[in-house]
């Protein structure tokens, strides 16, 4: 039984990309920051809740230990919690407070559960990681005319944290050969992060990351993709 933890599981990409895999048979726990949150998505999906808060280390800490004395291995992270930091914000009225708080969640948090769980991951015959990043974070994707990311307002906090999200895939992949870690961008979906404003379904948005969580020790590592193939950083 492949046993797999989803950060932010209680709402959008997380709860669906949660559904998806216990579908697929794997034994998933839904990770909240708080117990009520973590519970009710849980009953929902036929998972196992956990309380789990990123921007927390003893959170984390308590998380892993909870898993590793229940299994003693985990099979499949997906690292999907993260916040937008205001959303359309103007560029100028942002802050350092604010950029903090957005770092904080989507990339040192992160850093927090990579470290935390690492040694469980290392321990699975086929250790896999996802991290969710965005095409909002990939410069080709944002130069690029043809593409939705270069039409969106400027913004700062959330792009550059999803375009330090896969430097960060990438030197975990480089440190780490033997587990399989990408990056995926799950595409403009509609969920309560972007006001719904998405065109795609919480079905398609998580698609690709199912599709990662599910690689086996031949597939890539320290890629970028999408629904269509390989993404450009």
């Amino acid at each position: 039984m492949t046993t797999t933890l989803i950060t932010g599981a209680n709402k959008g990409l997380g709860f669906e990309t949660a559904r998806q895999l216990v579908a697929a048979g794997h034994t998933v726990y839904a990770a909240a920051r708080n117990l009520d949150n973590a519970q009710r998505a849980a009953k929902e999906l036929g998972a196992a809740p956990l309380v789990l808060d990123v921007t927390d280390d003893a959170s984390v800490q308590a998380a892993a230990a909870h898993l590793s004395a229940e299994h003693g291995v985990l099979d499949v992270l997906v690292n999907n919690a993260g916040i937008n930091g205001g959303g359309q914000k103007p560029l100028g009225e942002c802050t350092g407070a604010d950029m903090a708080t957005v770092l904080d969640t989507n990339v040192v948090g992160l850093v927090r559960v990579l470290h935390a769980f690492l040694p469980l991951l290392q321990r699975s015959t086929n250790g896999v990681v996802v991290n969710v990043g965005s095409g909002l974070g990939s410069f080709a994707r944002v130069h690029d005319p043809e593409r939705a990311e270069s039409r969106v307002p400027n913004l700062l906090a959330y792009p550059t944290s999803k375009a330090a999200v896969s430097m960060l895939t990438v030197q975990y992949a480089r440190a780490f050969p033997q587990l399989r870690i990408n990056v995926v961008d799950p595409g403009p979906t509609a969920t309560d992060l972007n006001k719904f404003q998405g065109f795609q379904s919480v079905e398609q948005g998580a698609a690709p990351i199912v599709q990662a969580a599910l690689l086996t020790p031949a597939g890539p590592t320290g890629t970028f993709f999408d629904a269509e193939g390989v993404s450009p950083w």
